[in-house]
């Protein structure tokens, strides 16, 4: 190994320590959980809209978008194995990059990336168990607590919301929340293939939809930026690594965990959008963005009629609880790396003692979520850091190359496929992705970075108050 080391490592951590217990299929359980959200469900409208004009260039970029999401996983796996730790990225880009760019990711993921969409799904679960239970969609405000610049409102729909955070946040105190977690995404596997195997089986569709045409602006170029949307759909295919601490035999199960999990969702993907193809061709796809939230719904009642309705919302809701699941599971582990190294709460580093969970971790990230929800503005700043994601997902790709550089006789139980070709595309693509965001939308993009740098004075302050110990 080199003489740079990570700050702190799990062997030197005092008192109860992160026990390895996860197997391949629950990393890829979580993988699935974690990318499958909301994002299937209406960035297809996007791209049909704007980027793509047939049913073949449909599920050609989303099968393209799958061989990015791959190539990534794959050199995560080779990282995770070379620093199997808690923390994903913050590691990576600690002992790449140094400490300012971790703390940068991980001041990210907790105010906004994994906290912000926690409560951003959280409160699409309730309103969607609103159409069984009217009341866990009233939006009614109930108390208003006026803060200076964001005002607490709660609502009988924030209600709903703060509990599931706080369920599912107890479930993972517990050792037992992986087989609570498995059943989830289990579940949410089955429902979303018992809806395709249904609706090509027994839709009133046709695959003639395919190779019907639109007439979409720039579409002979348009899925280069059809990327965007797709990898954020896509995103999460990484959040096996985050818990590579916590699973057996990671040299080998880290990388089973990330390929099956992404080779899952990549094959879902496909299913799902050629289940759409078959219900609708592009040209009308693409006319519903805007009328609608979920292009889910539309197809539902087009393949199998109005009776669908219901089904649907299940499988929303079953697949929204698995998603706050996985993210309850897997963002706490960047918090309690980043408290290892001293940058975070320093008692989010302690473990639970029988449950071998970092139960303070898990905590902050729910209250700060509770937080976001009641704040009602989530969702833009949400929309702010979505493309961090993209941004810290290439750099830390770009530490692969660092490390190899660095580290050349460093033992690696798995090396990346396809290096350096595979990862060198995936690191410049994403900083295309970026740079496209930013010109698109260069307000929020920009709103965005202010957010990320927002971590600086922070990350100067803890520093300087540790220096001053």
């Amino acid at each position: 190994m080199s003489a740079r080391q990570p700050a702190s490592t799990p062997s030197g951590s005092e008192g109860a320590t992160l026990q390895r217990r996860l197997g391949p299929l629950d990393g890829a359980a979580i993988v699935v959980s974690n990318v499958i959200g909301s994002g299937i469900f209406f960035v297809p409208m996007i791209v049909a809209a704007f980027y793509v004009s047939t049913g073949t260039a449909m599920l050609a970029v989303w099968a393209f978008g799958g061989l990015m999401a791959f190539a990534g996983a794959m050199a995560y796996a080779e990282l995770a194995t070379l620093r199997p730790h808690a923390g994903g990225e913050y590691v990576y880009l600690r002992d790449a990059y140094g400490p300012v760019a971790a703390f940068m990711t991980g001041w990210t993921s907790f105010v906004a990336g994994f906290s912000g969409a926690i409560a951003a799904t959280s409160v699409g679960l309730a309103a969607f168990i609103g159409r069984f239970v009217p009341a866990a969609a009233d939006t009614t405000p109930l108390l208003t607590i006026p803060l200076p610049l964001v005002p607490l409102v709660v609502s009988k729909q924030a209600i709903v919301a703060i509990i599931a955070i706080v369920l599912l946040s107890f479930v993972h105190f517990h050792s037992s929340g992986r087989v609570v977690h498995n059943v989830l995404a289990s579940a949410k596997v089955a429902l979303l293939l018992v809806f395709i195997a249904v609706g090509l089986g027994w839709g009133h569709g046709t695959f003639a939809n395919i190779s019907v045409a639109s007439d979409v602006a720039g579409a002979s170029t348009g899925w280069i930026l059809a990327l965007v949307p797709i990898m954020f759909a896509y995103s999460g295919w990484n959040a096996a690594a985050y818990v590579a601490e916590e699973i057996k035999d990671p040299g080998k199960n880290v990388p089973l965990a990330l390929g099956l999990g992404t080779l899952a969702v990549v094959a879902i993907y496909l299913a799902l959008n050629l289940l759409y193809l078959y219900a609708m061709p592009v040209g009308e796809m693409g006319a519903l963005l805007g009328k609608v939230d979920r292009l889910t719904d539309v197809v539902a009642e087009r393949l199998l009629g109005n009776t669908a309705g219901n089904l649907v919302a299940v499988l929303t809701i079953v697949s929204m609880a698995a998603s706050v699941s996985a993210m309850v599971l897997a963002g706490p582990r960047v918090y309690f790396a980043m408290a290892r190294d001293h940058v975070f709460l320093e008692s989010a580093a302690r473990v639970h003692p029988k449950y071998r969970t970092p139960i303070l971790a898990i905590t902050a990230q729910a209250v700060w979520a509770s937080i976001l929800v009641l704040c009602g503005s989530l969702s833009t700043l949400v929309s702010y850091t979505g493309f961090a994601v993209v941004l810290f997902a290439g750099v830390a790709v770009g530490a692969l190359f660092v490390l190899r550089r660095r580290e050349p006789n460093a033992q690696r139980p798995f090396k990346a496929l396809g290096y350096p070709f595979a990862p060198g595309f995936f690191v410049l693509a994403s900083a295309g992705m970026v740079v496209a965001e930013i010109m698109r939308v260069p307000e929020t993009a920009l709103a965005g970075l202010a957010v990320i740098a927002a971590g600086l004075p922070v990350y100067f302050l803890i520093a300087a108050r540790r220096k001053g110990r």
